[in-house]
Order: C-alpha cells, then structure tokens, then sequence
C-alpha cells in the first residue's frame, strides 16, 4: 500500500532586530524543514510582520524585509522627534509569534502586536494564521469548514455567552465571525481584535469551541 509521506516541519523562535534599533523588539516562529514549505510560511508571516511595522496607508508598503521595516520605523521616530523636539512622548513596538497548533494537516500560528506611535495608548492586534502542513499555503477562513453556515450557528452560541458580561453595546443580533479563527489544542479559537465588532468594544473578545461540539462541521480533522 502507497502512503503520503507526511511532511516534516519544525519551529524555533527567533529575534529580528538591527544595529541601530532602539525601539522594536520582534520575536517570532522561523519554520524550518521542507525548503518549499517553510519558504512559503516564513514569507507569509514576514509579511505580516512588515504590515504590522508599516506607519501609514497600507498601500505604501515597501520594506521587502523586517529588518528593513525595523529601520523605517526608528527612521520615522527621528524624523518625528526632528519635528516635535520638545516632545516626550517614546516610540515602540512588540511582535510575538507562537505556533498554537500543529498537526499533518494544519498549522496554527498566533502573531501578537503592540505598536505605539505616540498618544494616549498604543494599538494591539493579535492575527491567526493558518497554513496547509503539506503546501504552506495560507488556508481562508472559509476552507476551515465543511459547513460554514452550521459552524456559524455553533459559534453565536458561544459568542452570547461569552459577551453577556460585557458592558460594551454589542449589535449580537448581526452575529457574524471574527477575522481571526484558528485551531488549538482544545478546540477552534475565535478572536475578535478591539472595535472589530463595535465601536465601543474596546477589549479583545476571544473563546474557544470544542473540538467535540463542532468536529463534524470542520474540513480539518487530526486532533
């Protein structure tokens, strides 16, 4: 009997900075094995990390490398120091990478980003982001499901339980899904960032569904 040979693959944490750094601390998962695997999935996640970094319109992204976009933002922090000498507000920014789940089949990866560019406070974001254990290749939200439309139903159940408490004004009655779903070894997290579903949300609304409560409804199955 012919079998799939099932592709190996292992992760390690690393630190990314530069010479002249002061203000960013980056420390995320480097995939390592397969060449044409982990190529895909490092490249994937330092995009991410460059979009984290970039300060601006998304579509005047250039940096090819965080190590570029380090340098861009300790750049853009003395030009802004130039500008506004007496100043003392500080600049920072903190990336953390953690894989949460890996299987044969699917890869799980938590990337978690503090930026701070003056004011009151700063902007977190946690993004989820799920690859093909055999490709690589970023899996959409939607191909997580054999049933999307059961999932979902699943999903407001939880979601209402758990934002009873919350005192933020929640429009539960338009339910939809976060951006942000993945696997971990309980069960499918959902993760909805600040404001995602409200403007005043003002907290990260994250639960987790068990595997047991939704198994038949998922495209992935090797928990």
């Amino acid at each position: 009997m012919a079998c799939k040979d099932e592709v190996q693959l292992s992760f390690s944490e690393i630190n990314v900075s530069t010479s002249n750094n002061k203000l960013v601390e980056v420390n995320i998962q480097n995939a390592s094995g397969n060449e044409n695997v982990t190529k895909q999935i490092n490249s994937i996640i330092t995009k991410n990390i460059i979009a984290s970094l970039h300060i601006g319109d998304s579509d005047g992204i250039t940096s090819k490398s965080i190590e570029e976009s380090i340098t861009l933002f300790n750049n853009e922090f003395q030009t802004f120091k130039t500008d506004f000498p007496k100043t003392l507000e500080q600049w920072e920014a903190q990336i953390d990478g953690e894989v949460i789940y890996q299987s044969p089949d699917i890869i799980s990866i938590a990337i978690t980003s503090y930026v701070n560019t003056g004011g009151a406070h700063g902007t977190l974001n946690i993004s989820f982001l799920n690859f093909e254990t055999e490709t690589g290749n970023l899996i959409p939200n939607n191909k997580l499901f054999k049933d999307l439309k059961g999932f979902k139903k699943v999903a407001k159940i939880h979601f209402d339980e758990a934002v009873k408490n919350k005192d933020a004004v929640l429009d539960i009655a338009t339910f939809k899904l976060p951006a942000n779903i993945a696997y971990n070894e309980v069960g499918v997290i959902l993760l909805y960032n600040t404001y995602e579903i409200a403007p005043y949300a003002t907290d990260i609304i994250e639960f987790t569904i068990p595997f047991e409560a939704v198994s038949s409804l998922l495209y992935f199955n090797s928990f």
